[in-house]
C-alpha cells in the first residue's frame, strides 16, 4: 500500500544577480531558508470557527467550508514532536502562542489537503491568516507521528532526503507517476516531479551524503527505484530522527552559550570574523528611546535580525537579508530605553576583502 506523502507547494526559484561566483552562490542556496540561531519559533494552532478553507464541491457547482481545526489529540502529537526536536539541545526553540499575530508558524489540520509545511524562513511570506503547516490525516494512527517530525524538519529548513543529488537514485519514472496518481495521494505529474523526481541543488540538501534513515526520507514501495540495486525492494525509514538528522540540525543551530552576548554600543563598530554559516550575537540596551539603525559593513552576504526581549524571551522585531546583492543589510527600528534587544548577524559568505563589521547608530 502506498504511503501518504508530504506535499510541498512549488515556490518561485530565487533570482540572484547573474555572475555570482559558484562558492558565493552555493552559500546563498544553502542558507537562504535557515533561521538565525537563537530564534524562538512561536507556533499557533487554528481554533476558531472561521479558520477554514472554502473549496468547490465536485458536480454540485457550489462550495463548502473545510475546517483547519484539529482535535486535542492531534495537537498533542505535534506539541510532543516540537519537544523532541528541541530536546536535541538546538539553539532554536519553540513556544506555543494563542495569538496568531505572534506566531511565525501557523498550523492547520485540514483533512484531504495533504501534509505540508513552508520550508524555514519561507513561512515569513505567508499571510497572517494563512497556514504555514498543515496535517491532512490522523497523526495518532500507527506510524504517523513521523509526519509531524517531518513537517517540523521542513519548518527548520530541511529538505526531502530522497531528492538529494548524492543519493544516486535512478527512478522508474512512469512507475512513480502511476503510483502517486492513485490513492491515497492522487497527485498530478507536476506535484510528483516536484516532490519526488526533481533533484535538488547540492547546496540545498541536508548533508553531503544520502541518509535513507532520515525522518525527511519518504518510504517507497518495491518497484519504484531501479538503482542503487539494494533499494529495488523499497526504502523503509524508521520514522524517527536519525543520527544524521541530529547532526545536521545541530550544525546549523548549535546550542547557545549561557553567557550574555557582548554589548553593541551605539556608534562603535564591531569587526566580524565569521566563516560561512557562522553567526555573531550582541545585546543592545539603549540609553534613550529613539529610532536606531543597525547595519553591516564590508563585502559580505549576511542576514541581520533584531529581537526585543519580552518576558525573558526574544521576539522578532525586524530583519534584513542582503544575500546576493551589492548592498549591506540595514535595519531601522524604534528601540525603547530600559528594554533589552538582541542583534544576530549570520554570514552566508564573505567576498572581496572579506572584512565585515556591524554597528548600531
Amino acid at each position: 500500500m502506498t504511503a501518504r506523502y508530504c506535499s510541498l507547494a512549488q515556490q518561485p526559484v530565487p533570482a540572484f544577480a547573474p555572475g555570482l561566483a559558484a562558492e558565493r552562490l552555493g552559500a546563498l542556496m544553502s542558507g537562504r531558508r535557515m533561521w538565525v540561531n537563537g530564534t524562538v519559533l512561536h507556533y499557533h494552532f487554528f481554533t476558531g470557527e472561521s479558520d477554514a478553507s472554502v473549496i468547490p464541491v465536485p458536480g454540485a457547482g457550489g462550495t463548502r467550508r473545510v475546517s483547519w481545526v484539529g482535535g486535542g489529540d492531534q495537537r498533542d502529537v505535534v506539541r510532543d514532536c516540537f519537544r523532541e526536536w528541541a530536546g536535541l539541545g538546538i539553539g532554536v526553540s519553540f513556544a506555543e502562542v494563542a495569538d496568531r499575530s505572534e506566531a511565525e508558524l501557523r498550523i492547520g489540520f485540514q483533512q484531504g489537503d495533504g501534509s505540508w509545511s513552508a520550508v524555514g524562513r519561507d513561512a515569513l511570506f505567508a499571510g497572517l491568516n494563512e497556514r504555514t503547516m498543515n496535517f491532512g490525516w490522523d497523526l495518532t494512527a500507527p506510524g504517523e507521528r513521523a509526519t509531524a517530525l517531518h513537517e517540523i524538519g521542513h519548518a527548520l529548513g530541511m529538505q526531502h532526503e530522497h531528492q538529494s543529488p548524492f543519493a544516486g537514485i535512478h527512478w522508474d519514472d512512469e512507475a512513480v507517476y502511476a503510483d502517486l496518481a492513485g490513492p491515497p495521494n492522487h497527485w498530478s505529474r507536476d506535484r510528483t516531479f516536484f516532490n519526488v523526481l526533481r533533484k535538488l541543488d547540492p547546496a540545498e540538501v541536508n548533508g553531503s551524503v544520502w541518509d535513507p534513515q532520515s525522518v525527511m526520507e519518504y518510504p517507497f514501495a518495491a518497484g519504484l527505484i531501479l538503482e542503487p540495486e539494494q533499494f529495488r525492494g523499497g526504502v523503509h525509514p524508521p520514522g524517527a530522527l536519525s543520527p544524521l538528522d541530529k547532526e545536521f540540525v545541530l550544525r546549523w543551530y548549535p546550542p547557545l552559550d549561557a553567557p550574555r552576548p557582548p554589548a553593541l554600543v551605539p556608534f562603535r563598530s564591531v569587526a566580524l570574523s565569521l566563516g560561512p554559516g557562522e553567526q555573531a550575537d550582541f545585546t543592545v540596551e539603549p540609553r534613550e528611546t529613539r529610532e536606531y539603525t543597525v547595519g553591516t559593513f564590508g563585502e559580505s552576504d549576511s542576514v541581520v535580525v533584531v529581537f526585543e526581549e519580552r518576558d525573558g524571551e526574544p521576539r522578532f522585531l525586524a530583519g534584513r537579508d542582503d544575500g546576493g546583492t551589492p548592498r549591506n543589510a540595514t535595519i531601522g527600528a524604534r528601540l525603547v530605553k530600559g528594554r533589552r534587544y538582541f542583534v544576530r548577524v549570520r554570514l552566508y559568505s564573505g567576498w572581496g576583502s572579506g572584512e565585515t563589521a556591524v554597528m548600531c547608530w
